[in-house]
């Protein structure tokens, strides 16, 4: 692949929206009071700048993967073995505080939780702040991008009409998720949840907007579009102006999102080697997503709650257990991956 997508900040980006989930799960479930800076956290939610970049580098490995079946090889590296350890560690941390797994839920959770299926059973709902793992119930939703992904591209062999029926679903489900959006208040706000709002929050469609726009921008080679390369200042303008002047409503979310989606695509390619330079190779962003939570709980149980200080304790043990998995579970099975059509071009995605 060209010079101009190998080289970006997209791991930097990653890391900056594994911490904004760090510390918004950090702030709700330690009791810690919110700075007056807060509204600048609150406006770069994470899971919208994933998806948007997950939209963007998945389409991208499909298109130079040799095979259908070397791209699923490839995903299934990416996700599970770190994601395996994660969901043992937890059992491990668990039993330590006196949770039994020798009971008929645990039998049925485990195998599950190793597919991806991420539930908190009813034994572990006293552990931490009740959700064994709650950074967690995106993994099923990224699992369903990436099996719908392939679709997209084999429903038409002609690239043009296939970017027009990625845009076509794109619009379907911005609807989709403006119409979930006004049904349904912001996860933050409820005390219960009707189990269909659950159902259809933890499927893709409310959230696959994000993902179609990622594609048609990566489809689009806006890396090299003198509207979005260099441009990141601009854009990252654009969205806090949009984020700030408007309150919120269901169609300023979809619409913030979206703004957000084309922003973080931008900025990547804006001074693009920044992430090399910082980051040298290691991509711990994942690691630091799937852990925080167990880590959060892993204070609760503890009773260490309550003070800005737990905050930071929380980022720092979270960012070496990203770096533990970066370096001894994920990297490992990274170089696993097979090569792919161009393989000087791979990308991490």
């Amino acid at each position: 692949m060209e010079k101009e997508f190998k080289v970006n900040n997209f791991d930097l980006l990653r890391i900056f929206a594994a911490t904004q989930v760090v510390l918004a799960h950090g702030v709700a479930h330690l009791g810690i009071a919110k700075p007056g800076w807060w509204p600048i956290v609150d406006a770069f939610p994470g899971v919208p700048i994933f998806f948007a970049i997950s939209g963007f580098l998945i389409s991208a490995s499909f298109e130079r993967s040799s095979s259908l079946a070397n791209y699923l090889r490839n995903r299934f590296l990416r996700i599970y073995p770190a994601l395996w350890c994660c969901v043992l560690l937890t059992v491990v941390v668990a039993a330590c505080f006196g949770f039994s797994f020798f009971n008929a839920q645990a039998l049925l959770w485990i195998p599950t939780q190793l597919v991806g299926l991420i539930y908190t059973p009813g034994f572990l709902r006293s552990f931490g702040f009740g959700s064994y793992n709650g950074s967690l119930w995106t993994i099923p939703i990224e699992l369903q991008f990436y099996l719908l992904l392939p679709i997209a591209y084999l429903v038409s062999r002609s690239e043009t009409r296939r970017t027009l029926l990625i845009g076509l679903a794109f619009v379907a489900f911005v609807i989709a998720g403006y119409l979930f959006a006004r049904v349904t208040p912001p996860l933050g706000e409820l005390e219960s949840e009707p189990l269909a709002h659950k159902l259809l929050r933890y499927s893709f469609i409310p959230h696959i907007y994000l993902f179609l726009a990622g594609m048609l921008l990566q489809r689009w080679h806006v890396q090299r579009s003198k509207w979005i390369a260099g441009k990141g200042p601009l854009w990252l303008a654009a969205f806090l102006v949009f984020h700030f002047a408007l309150p919120y409503s269901p169609a300023t979310y979809i619409i913030g999102t979206l703004l957000l989606g084309v922003a973080t695509v931008s900025i990547a390619f804006t001074a693009p080697k920044v992430s090399s330079l910082v980051l040298r190779g290691n991509d711990i962003s994942y690691g630091v997503y799937i852990y925080h939570g167990l880590i959060i709980n892993l204070l609760l149980e503890r009773h260490i709650h309550g003070h800005a200080g737990h905050l930071v304790l929380v980022v720092v043990l979270t960012f070496i257990a990203g770096f533990a998995s970066w370096r001894f579970v994920e990297r490992p099975f990274l170089k696993r991956k097979r090569q792919t059509i161009h393989p000087a071009d791979a990308a991490r995605a």
